[in-house]
């Protein structure tokens, strides 16, 4: 037999499978076995995919588990290398000649999610919490203050958040103090020079 198609000549084979829709078969097969199968996809509203350890999602403020206060002492290293300059900390002198965090504001439109200012506090004072479901209509409720930050962490972190920042990030002193040989705002000592 010639094959008008190609002009070669049709070997038994192929035409055992023309004549029997070999393909087409094995192709009803296939959807066949799939249809009886568990669907892989999720019914996202309803069924919420669990964040991986360590996602970076929404930022938060850690809170002191001993008073309650925010971490953060307003050293400015999160701000200082944050490439999409979305952090911004600001701070007065206190009573006692110590830094007081007045305001703390991230722009979340414009971080990249970078997760550097974690990396670079000494004190764990910021964290990005696994909540990634933060999309709204105005952009005043996606710009977050020092107290949605600390709410963050109470709503997004809660119980296990201190236990997830420090298997996650690992801060290098979590604890609520100065590390030993830093430059403070107290003594006005930077860089060796005492004022």
């Amino acid at each position: 037999m010639v094959n008008d198609n190609f002009g070669e000549e049709m070997t038994l084979k192929e035409l055992i499978k023309k004549v029997f829709f070999v393909e087409i078969v094995k192709g009803m097969a296939l959807t066949l076995s799939r249809f009886f199968t568990k669907p892989v996809t999720r019914r996202y509203p309803k069924e919420k995919r669990p964040a991986a350890i360590g996602f970076r999602g929404l930022h938060a403020l850690v809170r002191n588990p001993a008073t309650g206060d925010a971490k953060c002492v307003g050293c400015g290293l999160c701000a200082a290398i944050c490439p999409s300059r979305c952090i911004n900390v600001y701070t007065s002198e206190g009573s006692e000649h110590q830094k007081v965090v007045d305001r703390y504001e991230i722009e979340v439109l414009r971080c990249v999610f970078c997760a550097l200012c974690v990396e670079a506090c000494p004190y764990g004072a910021i964290a990005l919490t696994p909540h990634y479901e933060y999309a709204d209509y105005s952009r005043d409720a996606i710009y977050m203050t020092k107290e949605r930050l600390l709410e963050n962490w109470d709503k997004y972190m809660g119980e296990d958040g201190i236990r997830y920042f420090d298997s996650c990030w690992n801060p290098k002193d979590a604890h609520y103090k100065t590390p030993e040989g830093q430059a403070m705002f107290k003594g006005r000592i930077i860089g060796g020079f005492s004022g």
